[in-house]
């Protein structure tokens, strides 16, 4: 059994994702950190949601092949690896076709990448921190640098760079989500550093996105949103790099980027105004 809290298209990813028909995301309920600032802690945190079975959600994939969403976006899935597995086994002998897309918070297994090999088309993982005490401070989890970046480096060796198709639409490969934070807790230099060792043609999605939820709400450090300068440093550092693919948001993207999974449709936004 597994537990989630909402399926259907869901327009507001990266715009290779969510193109013009939608990706269809499976948002699973809890999650393998404590991030005090989660934006979606009801789910995360709180648990909203229902059990279904694996021949079930094998069942709603392919619904949402058949009204075309352009692949399935398993969010947050870590936790749920080996029945994750076991659905994909399922979906795809009954049909499945589309691209596989695991959207992660960064902090997998590498035994569990390797053993989902050949059913993940695309990696969208977070690279959260570039410091270990501010990730057990702020999201309860030892070593994430360590296990992020073992993460990541066997995302990329298993598909490597995006692959788009004639419409834009992402076919394989990977997309890194770094979201900056007050203060540049993030250590968004030293991340950048790492992305940039693996290659400097990775897809980068820099998120201005934060807004303080969940504990983070008057919290001294992260009780406020990122300041332009903030965002725009990170940007600068990705162009003394020299990346060539990125994905960035609108400034004021903090303001109409909060799902409420109370709701049948969590999404007030269509999308928080990522762009190329």
């Amino acid at each position: 059994m597994l537990k989630v809290a909402s399926i259907g298209p869901h327009h507001g990813e990266e715009p290779p994702l969510s193109g013009t028909k939608g990706s269809g995301a499976i948002f699973f309920s809890n999650c393998n950190l404590r991030c005090i600032f989660c934006q979606n802690y009801q789910i995360s945190q709180e648990g909203i949601g229902y059990f279904i079975s694996e021949e079930e959600l094998a069942d709603e994939m392919l619904k949402l092949q058949k009204i075309g969403c352009h692949n399935i976006n398993l969010v947050s899935p870590t936790h749920f690896g080996p029945q994750i597995l076991k659905t994909l086994t399922i979906a795809k002998e009954k049909g499945l076709k589309i691209p596989i897309v695991y959207n992660s918070n960064g902090y997998d297994s590498v035994e569990m990448l390797k053993l989902l090999e050949g059913y993940i088309d695309i990696y969208l993982p977070d690279i959260k921190y570039s410091d270990n005490q501010n990730a057990l401070k702020y999201s309860g989890v030892k070593d994430y640098v360590e296990h992020n970046r073992a993460a990541i480096t066997e995302m990329f060796y298993q598909i490597g760079n995006l692959v788009l198709d004639k419409d834009g639409i992402a076919q394989k490969g990977v997309i890194v989500r770094h979201l900056i934070l007050p203060y540049d807790l993030a250590g968004s230099y030293e991340s950048l550093k790492f992305l940039a060792s693996l290659s400097k043609d990775i897809f980068i999605s820099a998120m201005s996105q934060y807004y303080p939820c969940f504990r983070a709400i008057g919290h001294p450090i992260l009780g406020r949103k990122i300041t332009k300068e903030e965002y725009r440093k990170v940007l600068d550092w990705i162009d003394e790099f020299g990346f060539e693919n990125v994905l960035t948001q609108e400034e004021d993207s903090a303001d109409n980027y909060l799902p409420d999974f109370r709701k049948d449709k969590p999404f007030s936004s269509p999308h928080p105004g990522l762009s190329k």
